[in-house]
């Protein structure tokens, strides 16, 4: 399966074994709660699921690789215990606590969450010494003698033989006791992904027209190449500093994360060409109502990757609009709801004597708990950036309410209200600019291109982006709804087409 899918089976997972009867107990007593098992080509997603699973659960996650550790360090230290056995004294072996459990009771005192995920990477490449250990901590969820606490669910990683020499095989016994998924790389899935953590357009353009380079890993007599979803996500990263510091990223740096070297110089020519394209086409112009003939002209007779080059730009430019704009309206959800605790009559006036007082109330709450999950790893890299602009709208709003002595009610509830207002406002001209810049997007391509296989591909674009989708829902485009029936239209007569064909065979 996909690793989209795997992270959902995982959340099931984890919703099913946490789940409490009346009582207060686990409906799956813990002894019943299979480990579960990922294995997968090295890249493809399987540790940066469980941050993301942590993350929205609101779980703890210790995480340990554990090809890292030692026999000694997994299961403890021995020392001797004096103990008394039918009236005789006798010295027996026991063990400190394993770093690996200890780590999860320091998870639940720094943060209070008691239920989590302890993640095992790497588990079928342990050293013949740890190998029996690990078994026992599949089977029977222990460390040496320490059980992992309750509430913890024990999911682990691995990849298949193909990919590393040093896998061992698990035997029936063990294989009969855990949940097995295997993940294979999906790039449609991860195309969903990099356009939501806004993965360099680039490599999004890039990989829509060679899909095939997404995920590929040989061994050959030259060594190991190879190229990952992991990979791309770095390399997007280091990209977006480079271009910040007014640097450009060459062949040389590009296979330091692209250890494939076809694909790390094809990757290299496409973003010279992509810079290039940037600079010919001018697409940020375009968006803004400057369509310039010679571009259209140039455009139709390009060669087809260049066609497909240029709307991927656009549709990048335009994703990436529409991405901005949902983040101003979870802004504005969110502010919507604190700032009505501020509403004469929405809160307790003997805890609050004045509305000023609420409002300091309400911004101490939030950057208490932006704290809070910060230390705990609760917070993603789109919720972290979303609590710290509330956070500094806040505060922008009791410095303001503080400079200007305003502490009546009515009057602080006025002034709030006039700066929602104007967030709102600042809302609504986006979101006029972003409906402008795909009417210009539509404009240059039916200039360019009119009702043509390349504008089949652009609608499809639209139609396969989370942000996109959500704008379209809500802005009325005549010719995305006319191009979008004529497109559906023409896929379900190739499908009539083809069953026809099907039955005459």
């Amino acid at each position: 399966m996909n690793i989209k899918r795997a992270k959902q089976e995982i959340k099931d997972t984890i919703e099913a074994y946490l789940l409490k009867d009346r009582y207060g107990a686990y409906e799956i007593p813990a002894i019943r709660q299979r480990p579960v098992l990922l294995i997968g080509p090295p890249g493809v997603g399987k540790t940066q699921i469980m941050e993301q699973i942590s993350q929205e659960c609101q779980i703890g996650l210790v995480a340990y690789t554990i090809t890292h550790h030692t026999r000694q360090s997994a299961i403890g230290l021995p020392f001797i215990q004096e103990k008394i056995y039918n009236a005789r004294r006798v010295s027996v072996t026991e063990y400190t606590m394993s770093e690996i459990v200890a780590s999860i009771y320091d998870k639940i005192e720094s943060t209070g969450l008691r239920e989590g995920i302890l993640f095992i990477d790497e588990i079928n490449c342990v050293s013949e010494t740890l190998a029996p250990t690990m078994l026992q901590f599949l089977q029977c969820k222990t460390f040496g003698t320490h059980a992992i606490p309750e509430g913890w669910i024990i999911v682990a990683a691995g990849n298949p033989p193909e990919y590393n020499k040093s896998v061992r095989e698990f035997d029936v016994v063990t294989l009969d006791r855990i949940k097995m998924i295997h993940v294979e790389p999906d790039y449609q899935v991860w195309k969903e992904y990099a356009e939501q953590v806004e993965i360099h357009p680039a490599i999004r353009t890039y990989l829509d027209i060679k899909p095939g380079n997404f995920c590929r890993i040989e061994t050959t007599v030259d060594g190991k190449r190879f190229a990952t979803p992991r990979g791309w996500e770095d390399l997007s990263r280091f990209l977006e500093v480079y271009e910040k510091l007014g640097k450009t990223a060459d062949r040389d740096v590009i296979s330091q994360y692209i250890q494939y070297p076809q694909i790390a110089k094809d990757f290299a020519n496409y973003l010279e060409l992509y810079q290039k394209y940037q600079k010919d086409y001018q697409v940020d112009e375009i968006l803004h109502g400057v369509i310039r003939e010679a571009a259209c002209r140039k455009l139709e007779k390009a060669p087809f990757d260049e066609r497909l080059s240029v709307i991927s730009l656009l549709t990048a430019k335009l994703n990436d609009a529409f991405l901005a704009l949902s983040m101003m309206e979870d802004r504005l959800e969110r502010l919507q709801k604190l700032l009505g605790g501020v509403k004469p009559g929405n809160y307790d006036e003997q805890e609050y004597p004045s509305a000023l007082e609420r409002l300091e109330g309400i911004l101490a709450g939030v950057q208490a708990e932006w704290k809070y999950k910060k230390e705990a790893g609760l917070l993603d890299r789109k919720e972290a950036h979303l609590v710290f602009d509330t956070v500094e709208t806040l505060d922008a709003l009791v410095k303001e309410l503080r400079s200007e002595h305003i502490t009546e009610t009515d009057a602080v509830w006025e002034k709030v209200s006039q700066a929602f207002a104007d967030k709102n406002d600042q809302y609504e001209v986006q979101f006029d600019l972003c409906g402008e810049q795909m009417e210009h997007a539509f404009d240059f391509m039916e200039i360019s291109f009119g009702d043509s296989q390349e504008m089949a591909v652009f609608i499809t674009e639209l139609n396969t982006n989370y942000y996109s989708i959500k704008f379209l829902q809500e802005y009325e485009c005549q010719r995305y709804y006319q191009y979008n029936e004529r497109l559906l239209f023409n896929r379900r007569e190739d499908e009539i087409k083809e069953r026809i064909d099907h039955l005459g065979k």
